[in-house]
């Protein structure tokens, strides 16, 4: 028996040595932590369930009979995160550079079938060579099997990608599909096709980096949600963002206790919109003054960037919060800005998550490259995302609500079931110059009539008082009272019911 408990102990050694010492200190070179020391900290201490450690390839081409690593390049199992279980799959470089094989995509595999069957959420650790040449199309099956949960899987469990290393080809689809991606800045990429490629068809010369580092995916390309400097920050910031979400659309997210009265009064956000209606304000010194102690997770804060999506808490539940940001493009929408909150709306309303929506938006950004690059079907993609939305749904317009922006973010039209304004709300077709000019286009030249007609429409039209006439608004509120009125309207809520017409799924305008 002794014999026998020792052969176990040297084989789990071995496993757990993953490529062997000279692999993992070339590892540490770069920065980099290896898969097990990644679970090490993104998991509570001592809760990893390892599956599969003793699993090997079955190659036998090219000499791969006799490289045989035991986990074959990935650790998977389950775990928990502040005591809450999650299922983790973590690729390990160290083994045949991560790269995927038929027993590798097995072994994730395996994983989110017992996460789908348990309801809880998945998390993937990328840091991979890509396919594993020498299995050929073996390797892509395995791609197809994994890309295929991800669809299964997606709307409900959470899935989360955080990006270690590279991850190329048709490793990105995988990711692409999940919820959320992270990456770590100068040791992270994500690319179709890599540098290479691209200067032999396109003659392009550009680095890993710049095609596809943590930079460009988080400020150009909207591909990922945020950046961290290195490992242990982004494993440690994906433990409190895990906080935030729901094990599954069956259960509701956690609920954290808080010393933050509700009814707390925020007397500085009176002063918030400047008197001067051009002058900007930022909306995200709204959300962090209304959420519970401040804390706001907030996701893309450097793409489209009028636009401001995150996590946050009221009275210890988790809200979804998406806000136009009059710091940039005065906070109109555009293609980028359309689609980026559309899937986060889209996420909350899988996982019934409620939405707190700020609205001060002019409108639609003008323009060529806007109108021949989409933003018809793209702005389509808020205005069906919210429609779609049976969550409850809280609306404050603080400032501008003009024309058809007017009725995408979150209006009462949309179904929503709360819409405050504040008394600075300005809610019209058009802006009051604008509307002028259309309307008494031939005073325009006589600049005194112009600027007496202005005015005439801005105290008619350009204020909260036409639309809460028609029950469009259901009250104007005072700034300063905004937390008190969210925190009353989601608690009176948190039972709704609504249910859209059965369907086999819908045709979001892609």
């Amino acid at each position: 028996m002794q014999d026998i408990l020792r052969q176990l102990q040297e084989k789990r050694d071995e496993a757990a040595i993953g490529g062997g010492q000279r692999r993992i200190d070339s590892q540490h070179a770069k920065g980099k932590l290896t898969a097990r020391e990644r679970l090490q900290v993104l998991l509570d201490e001592g809760s990893f369930e390892e599956w599969d450690m003793f699993v090997e390839h079955r190659s036998s081409d090219f000499g791969m009979q006799d490289q045989k690593v035991a986990g074959d390049g990935v650790v998977t199992g389950h775990g928990t995160i502040n005591g809450r279980l999650v299922f983790v799959f973590c690729q390990d470089f160290t083994v045949f550079g991560g790269s995927l094989s038929e027993a590798h995509a097995e072994k994730i595999c395996k994983i989110m079938d017992m996460a789908l069957q348990v309801g809880a959420p998945v998390i993937g650790l990328n840091d991979s060579g890509g396919a594993r040449i020498q299995e050929g199309v073996a390797s892509l099956a395995g791609y197809a099997e994994v890309f295929q949960r991800n669809v299964l899987a997606s709307g409900v469990v959470p899935q989360i990608s955080m990006i270690m290393g590279p991850c190329a080809g048709g490793a990105v689809y995988s990711p692409a599909m999940t919820d959320f991606i992270f990456m770590v800045k100068d040791s992270s990429y994500m690319f179709v096709t890599g540098p290479d490629v691209v200067k032999t068809v396109t003659h392009e010369e550009v680095s890993a980096e710049a095609l596809g580092g943590a930079t460009t995916h988080t400020t150009k390309s909207g591909v990922a949600d945020l950046a961290f400097e290195n490992d242990i920050e982004a494993l440690l910031e994906l433990r409190r963002f895990f906080d935030f979400l729901p094990a599954s659309n069956r259960e509701a997210a956690p609920w954290r206790p808080t010393d933050d009265p509700a009814d707390r009064e925020e007397p500085s956000l009176d002063s918030l919109v400047p008197a001067d209606p051009t002058k900007p304000y930022n909306m995200k010194e709204l959300i962090e003054k209304v959420v519970d102690e401040s804390e706001f997770f907030e996701l893309q804060p450097n793409y489209a960037g009028n636009i401001i999506t995150g996590f946050g808490r009221l009275e210890g539940q988790t809200v979804g919060f998406v806000a136009n940001q009059p710091m940039v493009l005065a906070g109109c929408l555009d293609i980028a800005s359309a689609i980026k909150a559309a899937r986060f709306v889209r996420f909350c309303d899988c996982f019934n998550i409620p939405i707190v929506t700020f609205v001060d938006v002019p409108g639609f950004l003008p323009g060529t490259s806007q109108e021949f690059g989409g933003i018809i079907k793209h702005g389509a993609k808020l205005l069906f995302a919210y429609a779609e939305a049976t969550v409850p749904k809280v609306t404050v317009i603080t400032r501008k609500s003009y024309g058809g922006a007017y009725v995408v973010m979150a209006s009462k039209h949309l179904r929503g079931d709360v819409n405050f304004a504040w008394p600075t709300a300005e809610i019209a077709v058009m802006g009051p110059k604008g509307a002028v000019e259309i309307i008494f286009r031939g005073d325009i030249g006589d600049d005194d009539k112009i600027a007496a007609r202005t005015e005439e429409y801005r105290t008619k039209f350009a204020n909260p008082f036409v639309a809460a006439s028609r029950g469009f608004i259901d009250d104007v509120i005072m700034p300063h009272g905004t937390r008190r009125r969210l925190c009353r309207a989601l608690a009176m809520l948190r039972d709704k019911q609504l249910e859209n017409p059965w369907k086999k799924h819908d045709n979001l305008p892609l």
